[in-house]
């Protein structure tokens, strides 16, 4: 019985979150550094991706993730959602630090995994790891390009609507009431809006929409040689604003969808997954 409970508690829940989480990072941070440390030597550079093939590994890692993680704990693997569902969705308030800090580990060692497998094309494209390879692990104003001016303010912004939208969508998404894709594919359907919240949100800010997304990298980049890590390329501070951001993102999204579209749901029995309701009258 004890081991049932251990299996089924609020352990296997922590140990999903983190599972969840690496696997997300693995693949989202994995392919920042193919693009820009492995693209920066190849000949031409940038030779081994781009912007999308970004946009879509870190889609598909947030799908493969949840798939992980969604049996024992709902998938979360993002403070701003856990922080979320839990003002507007009933999730225990108790259970936001723990899953917090899971999630922050699985990033963190994954990110740590990442740094250790590009060691030697991070080492060759950027020697002093500066800022030019920075933005493998953690997201920067612009992404780091000094020649567009957005400034800490807004890419605070940005990350304020961008976690809006992703929160508005996943409650969308898993609301019984609502119309959930059918099948299990509601995780293939949040890796869609990923990949498309990174292709029309991606330039201000780098589409971190997740704390624990660019905080634990980053941590593991400055433990590794980034000594620059918390701020951005204008030398401000700016670690905070991927937190901030998602954060009172996450609860304005939810806040939206309650208001806009929860709220009018019926409380009876849902219809069955994938079949358009009728409207009564």
């Amino acid at each position: 019985m004890t081991e049932r409970l251990k299996r089924s508690g609020l352990i296997g829940e922590l140990s999903a979150e983190f599972a969840g989480t690496m696997i997300l990072i693995l693949f989202g941070v994995g392919v920042v550094a193919q693009v820009v440390a492995g693209g920066a030597l190849t000949t031409p550079p940038g030779g081994l991706g781009n912007h999308d093939s970004i946009a879509w590994a870190w889609g598909l890692g947030v799908t493969l993730g949840v798939y992980v993680a969604a049996r024992l704990s709902g998938a979360h693997l993002n403070p701003a959602v856990t922080v979320a569902l839990a003002a507007f969705k009933g999730f225990p308030w108790s259970k936001v630090a723990p899953y917090v800090l899971a999630q922050t580990a699985g990033a963190f060692v994954a990110a740590l995994l990442v740094r250790w497998n590009y060691s030697e094309a991070l080492a060759k494209a950027d020697p002093g790891h500066s800022i030019k390879t920075q933005g493998v692990f953690s997201t920067l104003p612009a992404n780091g390009n000094p020649n567009l001016p957005v400034t800490e303010w807004g890419a605070l912004r940005d990350q304020v609507i961008g976690t809006a939208i992703l929160l508005l969508l996943i409650l969308a998404i898993t609301d019984l009431l609502n119309t959930p894709p059918g099948a299990n594919l509601a995780p293939f359907i949040i890796g869609l809006v990923v990949v498309a919240i990174g292709m029309a949100w991606g330039t201000n800010a780098g589409y971190a929409i997740n704390p624990a997304r660019d905080f634990a990298p980053r941590l593991a980049s400055f433990l590794t040689g980034y000594r620059g890590a918390w701020r951005d390329q204008y030398g401000h501070f700016y670690f905070w604003v991927p937190i901030v951001g998602p954060l009172i993102g996450g609860l304005l999204g939810a806040g939206l969808y309650k208001f806009f579209i929860g709220r009018f749901l019926p409380t009876a029995e849902p219809e069955p997954p994938g079949r358009m309701p009728v409207p009564e009258g």
